[in-house]
């Protein structure tokens, strides 16, 4: 079958809109057509050729693995969903036998290689002119289409609106389960937020449902601190304008927060989240640092007995905390519809990764017929 998707070539040149050929399902796979998907920051490493060696040994790639959409088709060997059901796509596919999946971290899985991704010798989920195309994280939401394992995707409710629920694959996921499992955040503890993009909008949304009593968001854009303050923020920091570590420390007269949350994926703000710690806090790692970054800060700098932990995916066991996010959303409680700044066709898609380096709103959102 063909379909339109965003090729990637290669960094600092836009995408490209092509026709790609998409394999019918085999197997344990499901074929979703694509409702929306997220554009997310983690994608941009890869234009800004950062994580190059990720894609090695492909000419193309299909990035996005934040999508939404309804299930078209599916393999023989599919128990899970069925044609027509509504669909959350989510990279933290799982093999469910592993050692981490048994012991109740999917998200860690060490065997989805062997199960969410087709075996050699099979033919390609996607390709042109018969040339391999590379799934980006396995789901490949840049496009109208995606085949995806059933280990994948989470079924949720009709009555939930797909264009919203394509954020919570990743982003929400991400950023809320940061702040609500990885963390260890306490009622009445306070937290930090650096970078007010969709992921940290998330955390700050976690960290207010999860009872903290001071959530100080740190950006330089003051569009999203204005967003951070309609979601929960108690005080904002505009980094262009003041040192955020001193910021920090005079909002909490000079103890630091119990937590810090670099959102973002910079070296630099790694550095600044651990020196804004109190004594015994936890600076978690949510973005994903350019590879061969590497993190330095002073020995001093470390306030006694705090922690610095990464993050992966929010410690999700996506399939029970996706519809979870999407039941506290209808109760008004965890908003998304706010952190979606923009809906756009496919073919705007390079504009959307453009507004991210302009501070641009929160999300984009590509949106398909």
């Amino acid at each position: 079958m063909q379909m339109r998707a965003a090729v990637f070539r290669r960094p600092h040149e836009p995408m490209t809109i092509e026709e790609v050929e998409i394999a019918d399902p085999i197997g344990k796979e499901v074929l979703v057509r694509t409702a929306a998907s997220g554009v997310c920051h983690s994608d941009k490493h890869s234009l800004d050729g950062l994580v190059g060696s990720r894609w090695q040994g492909f000419d193309k790639v299909v990035l996005g693995h934040e999508g939404a959409g309804v299930v078209e088709a599916i393999g023989p060997d599919v128990t899970y969903v069925e044609p027509g059901d509504h669909i959350v796509a989510c990279l933290s596919g799982f093999c469910g036998g592993c050692e981490q999946c048994l012991r109740g971290h999917p998200n860690l899985c060490t065997g989805k290689e062997d199960t969410v991704m087709r075996g050699a010798g099979v033919p390609p989920r996607l390709s042109i002119d018969g040339v391999p195309v590379r799934q980006g994280s396995e789901i490949a939401s840049h496009s109208e289409a995606m085949l995806l394992h059933e280990n994948s995707v989470v079924k949720i409710d009709k009555r939930y609106p797909l264009q919203t629920a394509a954020i919570v694959g990743c982003a929400v996921t991400t950023g809320f389960g940061a702040a609500i499992r990885t963390s260890g955040l306490q009622p009445g503890e306070t937290a930090a937020i650096y970078g007010c993009g969709g992921v940290g909008l998330s955390i700050l949304q976690g960290a207010r449902v999860a009872g903290a009593r001071r959530i100080i968001a740190v950006d330089k854009f003051d569009a999203k601190l204005k967003l951070a303050r309609e979601l929960g923020a108690t005080d904002t920091v505009n980094a262009t304008e003041t040192d955020p570590v001193a910021a920090i420390r005079e909002l909490t007269g000079g103890r630091g927060v119990d937590h810090a949350f670099e959102a973002v994926g910079l070296p630099m703000l790694v550095d600044q989240a651990v020196r804004s710690l109190a004594i015994r806090g936890t600076a978690t790692l949510v973005g994903v640092l350019p590879a061969g970054a590497k993190i330095e800060f002073p020995w001093e700098a470390l306030r006694p007995e705090c922690r610095l932990q990464t993050s992966r995916m929010g410690s999700n066991a996506f399939r029970v905390d996706i519809p979870n996010h999407l039941e506290l959303y209808e109760q008004g409680r965890l908003r998304l519809d706010e952190m979606i700044s923009r809906r756009i066709p496919l073919d705007s898609i390079n504009d959307a990764f453009r507004a991210m380096d302009e501070g641009d709103g929160a999300r984009s959102l590509l949106v398909f017929d």
